[in-house]
């Protein structure tokens, strides 16, 4: 296969393969509606998919208990703002539920005042909320919905210059003895929320709960109408996932959900395991309490035709005797798929950096770009870096194809001759043009069979480009300051095009007829113009991979072209 012809053939599976990923994508939703105010859920009623509350664990016998009377009390207005190096969250008093995590250090898009990116959110149009409480079979429990206070009665929290770790108590009280304290902790440079639970009982009786968190939101609105296959937000992941030892990584994507009518729910015993909710460049996931078992499952609640989509764990039965106190601690993570500060809130997070079924080969292809960024200090010469890595690796295959090219190169215009002798009779012209291969012995496969190693390469290092955090908004040189958004001059492209015209014009084509000849002359300029719409880093990486590729081409076409023999051409 001719390098042009490479070049189709990689280019038409990438196009393939997003189109397949577009047509997997979700129906656009409908416009997002305003959140209906929940529904107070009956004493007696236990919890199912119309039920905020999660059901009990299967074991459990029992009903969910009664909201605390003071939960209609609590006012939206009544929250408490935390600000880090990293985050500005605000905390509901009610349940103490995360109703907005800004990211401090990534802003939407980069330039100069834009705001920054808002993963929980409490705008009824774009609802998403972290929750977390205890269930209980008699009497009452500190819900989502009940209300706690800060221990020292302030609103706002600011980790101070200095400070590494900032501890924010709040409190909740039954009346009975039963006191909660959950405790958020943010440390500087982390997205991290550790949330410690101490559950003291200052009572006469026992008191045994359950431990739940979830995750709440309406799914995201679609892409804009000008988004297509050059914008991965487009055909990114976005849906729920959770991890076990048992079943490993696995997702469902919200239109998902809701599968013949059927909730597609876990409902599965995990331990050590995490849960979340997945979108381009970031994620939401809550790791449960370390050693801990925790029933996972879905749920929706609200308008069938605009849900609130839902995933939760809640833990088996803890009891605490008078007089004794019991405590756990769960980490939130709400922030951007950052694979190496990830790994140490659980081993397996990383996973939820969705590079698809090429992941095999994308973790390794991540792994050595980030050593050639640490390396180099910059995203955009460490994708040269493992253009030359690669190129260098595949060397013997690449030689075999540029050798075999040279060589048909060199025989073309007896190619030409054997076409014009045998004119129509397409039968004889192929006949003797496989007698002149097998005299010059040139094996016309072999410079198509080596691209079969490097086809899934690329496909897996697009994913790498276009998924991984690290790279988003990340400069080269120059002009080049944002490689996962398009080059604001068609630098890049210009070059992509010249390029592949150059090496167009090294491609042996024999016995191609005129027609195919012209489509060929066009396929450099249809496919430079399609690039010039795909994110600067993957065109840098192309530009590198054909001017290797183009260079050489021209050593193996200087060194081969001339090695032939000069048979003369059959006599008709």
């Amino acid at each position: 296969m001719n390098q042009t012809r490479t070049f189709l053939f990689i280019a038409w599976l990438a196009v393939a393969f997003l189109l397949f990923q577009q047509w997997q994508s979700p129906a656009p939703a409908q416009a997002p509606q305003a959140a209906a105010p929940a529904a107070p859920i009956a004493p007696g009623v236990t919890g199912d998919a119309g039920s905020s509350l999660p059901s009990l664990p299967a074991a459990a016998t029992g009903a969910l208990p009664a909201l605390p009377g003071a939960a209609t009390a609590i006012s939206p207005a009544q929250t408490v703002e935390i600000v880090t190096d990293t985050y500005r969250l605000t905390v509901d008093l009610k349940g103490v539920t995360l109703l907005r995590s800004e990211l401090l250090t990534y802003p939407k898009e980069k330039k100069a005042g834009s705001p920054n990116v808002l993963l929980l959110n409490d705008d009824p149009a774009a609802y998403f909320v972290a929750q977390s409480g205890w269930l209980t079979k008699t009497g009452q429990a500190p819900t989502h919905d009940a209300v706690f206070r800060t221990a020292d009665g302030k609103s706002r929290y600011v980790l101070a210059a200095g400070q590494d770790e900032l501890s924010v108590p709040f409190v909740w009280q039954d009346g009975n003895g039963l006191t909660l304290t959950k405790t958020l902790v943010l440390r500087r440079g982390e997205f991290a929320i550790r949330q410690r639970q101490e559950i003291r009982n200052a009572g006469s009786a026992p008191w045994s709960g359950y431990a739940y968190e979830q995750l709440k939101r309406l799914a995201p609105p679609p892409p804009p109408k000008h988004a297509g296959l050059t914008n991965p937000d487009s055909f990114s992941f976005v849906g729920s996932a959770w991890y076990s030892a048992a079943d490993k990584f696995e997702k469902v994507k919200f239109a998902d959900y809701l599968d013949d009518g059927v909730l597609q729910s876990p409902n599965k015993a995990v331990a050590d395991g995490w849960f979340g909710m997945l979108q381009h460049h970031f994620v939401s996931v809550w790791v449960p309490a370390k050693g801990d078992t925790q029933t996972f499952s879905t749920a929706t609640e609200g308008n069938p035709a605009n849900p609130y989509y839902l995933i939760r764990g809640v833990s088996g039965e803890s009891t605490v005797a008078p007089g004794a106190a019991l405590s756990r601690e769960d980490v939130l993570w709400a922030g951007p798929k950052a694979q190496k500060t990830m790994a140490a809130v659980h081993p397996t997070l990383d996973l939820s950096v969705d590079y698809g079924i090429l992941s095999f080969l994308a973790q390794p292809l991540f792994w050595l770009l980030s050593v050639l960024h640490g390396l180099l200090g910059n995203w955009g010469w460490a994708i040269i870096a493992i253009v030359i890595v690669l190129k260098l690796l595949l060397f013997p295959l690449s030689a075999k194809q540029y050798q075999s090219m040279a060589r048909m190169r060199a025989i073309q215009p007896r190619i030409e001759a054997l076409k014009e002798r045998y004119g129509d009779d397409r039968q004889k012209f192929a006949m003797a043009q496989m007698d002149l291969y097998k005299k010059e012995k040139i094996n016309p496969a072999a410079g198509c069979l080596p691209m079969l190693i490097p086809i899934p390469i690329f496909l897996a290092l697009y994913w790498v480009l276009v998924e991984s955090v690290e790279l988003r908004q990340a400069p080269w040189i120059g002009w080049v300051q944002n490689l996962t958004d398009a080059d604001p001059y068609f630098i890049l492209p210009v070059l992509n095009l010249v390029i592949m015209f150059l090496t167009q014009k090294l491609t042996p084509t024999p016995g191609m007829d005129p027609l195919q000849k012209k489509m060929m002359t066009f396929m450099p300029l249809i496919f430079g113009v399609m690039m010039a719409f795909f994110p600067a880093g993957l065109v840098l990486y192309w530009v590198t991979n054909g001017l290797l590729g183009l260079a050489q081409q021209w050593w193996m076409t200087k060194k081969y072209g001339s090695h032939t023999h000069h048979h003369a051409a059959p006599a008709k």
